[in-house]
């Protein structure tokens, strides 16, 4: 997953940080609930990461040059590699990564069905739009979480070159052909509303990431917050469409 604008920040200086944002592992877990929510929240971050590199192994078929099949599959073992990183924190504190994984699978597993590209341009333009719808989510709750948690979901949203990448092919195809400006700005559309769809069903369904967000657990979250977490997020979005040369 990635963020290539890094669109939404969290809190860059340590000093400043309180409560739980300030806390190490060890003594933010011994709040059980805390502990709930960051395993769901790893969970659905692996499974997440598994999924684009099953994807991107899978797009990297359509890839019209050999070069691009290179660059795709560079890409998809570095969402391998950030999978592995997840999957061995769970093991880690304890925590069996398949059972983690296992309550998002479903839900994730949807999003992807009903958002299958029809060619290698919606497939580029899906992984820079709905990855990165994914990843400002999961950074803007990463400002809630203690100091090791934050360190290791901030690094497996670092950006694995795809954003550019696919800036470069989508914008240089509508230079080519303008028409295909419209089908993909709509094919964007869609994919944003399934995006922020699908969060909000994940959140809604685990009771310990939907207190992490409205307050009860991490630092200075409350409804009306979530409320523009939401809005800097389509601002984000909106950002990367004029990247890409397309009509929000």
């Amino acid at each position: 997953m990635e963020t290539p604008d890094h669109a939404t920040e969290t809190p860059a200086d340590p000093a400043e940080a309180t409560g739980i944002a300030a806390q190490d592992w060890a003594t933010a877990a011994a709040d059980p609930q805390y502990r709930a929510a960051v395993v769901d929240l790893l969970g659905a971050l692996a499974y997440g990461e598994l999924a684009a590199f099953e994807r991107l192994a899978e797009d990297a078929k359509l890839a019209p040059t050999l070069g691009d099949k290179a660059e795709l599959a560079k890409m998809a073992a570095a969402e391998f590699h950030h999978f592995e990183q997840l999957s061995d924190r769970l093991t880690a504190v304890e925590e069996d990564p398949t059972a983690a994984m296992e309550p998002f699978a479903k839900a994730l597993d949807d999003f992807h069905r009903q958002t299958a590209p029809s060619d290698w341009l919606e497939g580029l333009v899906k992984a820079y739009v709905g990855d990165s719808i994914a990843s400002d989510f999961y950074r803007e709750v990463a400002a809630r979480l203690d100091t090791g948690t934050r360190a290791l979901v901030l690094s497996v949203l670092d950006d694995t070159g795809h954003g550019n990448f696919a800036v470069e092919k989508v914008r240089a195809a509508i230079e080519a052909d303008p028409r295909v400006g419209g089908r993909l700005a709509l094919w964007a559309r869609r994919l944003m509303g399934e995006a922020l769809s699908q969060a909000q069903r994940v959140v809604a369904d685990r009771d310990a990431l939907s207190t992490m967000l409205v307050g009860g657990v991490a630092d200075g979250f409350d409804l009306a917050e979530v409320g523009r977490m939401f809005s800097r997020i389509t601002e984000a979005h909106t950002k990367r469409m004029a990247a890409l040369g397309l009509a929000a």
